[in-house]
């Protein structure tokens, strides 16, 4: 009753157009305990997902590998933040016997950040992509990485693995970057992306590469209502699709906790839909704008539809 209540006094409170989904609870039971059972993290657990609910009622969910604790103090951010403890190498299997068991046709993985680990955990990214390439050669697989502190060969290790989709989000706008992620750079991610997208375009011109996939994609993610203008909003898309990247997510930030930086301002739908026209006119090959969107929700759908417009 009381966690009921709970829900029920922090929707309230949220605009009519922001509304979590609470359905499927016999998948979403499931779904759960196959992640007890496998010992496995998810981001939608961790990051406090408001569409978790109803990912997991769908029989969906985006691994989140390397443990749990990050080693980084993203503001936004709710996954708990400490020193990690030593890396699972039997995790790559499990999660491909997980997604396996959900009969995923795209997979999402992301990972906490691990600035303690030599090569920031990109080993654990290539061997979780052969996994999953392993039991499921007829699936799509995304890859959300931290910034591996910029370490071009790291992202080659990545890369080299061949994910459909490459994925790593610039978060906010320029000016916010060192109050939302004081550990992290604007220009650095904006560089991640770009070494990203000028891999992929020399494997495929240079044909070295039997597993790219001619369709892979770069992606990228937005968080608005941070305190960031339009405008600005409006630069950081251009900024990422002047380093090639093609799928672009935009969604709503929520605030985890009260311990984290409070909402500044509820974006309206209507603006959503701006954010998209504006990204269709600079020429990403999909916009997912909404209030709940996010990262690697309804990423199967995000994909299929950015081939080459």
């Amino acid at each position: 009753m009381k966690n009921t209540e709970e829900k029920n006094q922090t929707e309230s409170k949220l605009p009519p157009w922001i509304r979590i989904r609470y359905s499927g609870r016999g998948t979403r039971d499931r779904v759960n305990d196959l992640l007890k059972t496998q010992a496995l993290h998810t981001v939608c657990q961790g990051a406090h997902c408001p569409n978790q609910h109803e990912c997991f009622s769908r029989g969906v969910a985006t691994f989140m590998i390397l443990g749990d604790v990050c080693t980084r103090d993203c503001r936004f951010c709710a996954v708990t933040t400490g020193k990690p403890g030593a890396v699972d190498p039997d995790e790559p299997r499990r999660v491909a016997e997980a997604a396996v068991r959900l009969n995923l046709r795209h997979v999402v993985v992301t990972s906490v950040t691990r600035d303690d680990l030599p090569d920031g955990g990109a080993g654990y990214f290539a061997a979780t992509i052969r996994a999953l390439r392993g039991v499921l050669p007829a699936a799509t697989v995304e890859v959300l990485t931290p910034d591996f502190n910029g370490v071009e060969k790291d992202f080659d290790t990545v890369l080299e693995a061949g994910p459909d989709v490459f994925n790593h989000n610039l978060e906010t706008v320029r000016r916010l970057q060192k109050m939302i992620r004081p550990a992290a750079d604007y220009g650095r991610s904006l560089g991640v992306l770009a070494y990203a997208a000028r891999y992929r375009k020399s494997q495929i011109s240079n044909l070295k590469s039997e597993i790219l996939n001619s369709r892979s994609q770069i992606k990228s993610g937005l968080m608005v209502g941070l305190g960031e203008t339009d405008e600005e909003v409006f630069e950081a898309m251009a900024d990422l699709r002047a380093v090639g990247v093609e799928l672009l997510t935009v969604g709503q930030y929520l605030a985890p906790s009260v311990r984290h930086v409070p909402v500044q301002r509820y974006v309206p739908p209507a603006q959503f839909e701006e954010y998209a026209r504006r990204g269709t006119a600079l020429g990403f090959y999909n916009v997912a704008s909404g209030p709940m969107v996010r990262s690697s929700y309804m990423a199967e759908v995000q994909f299929r539809k950015g081939g080459t417009p």
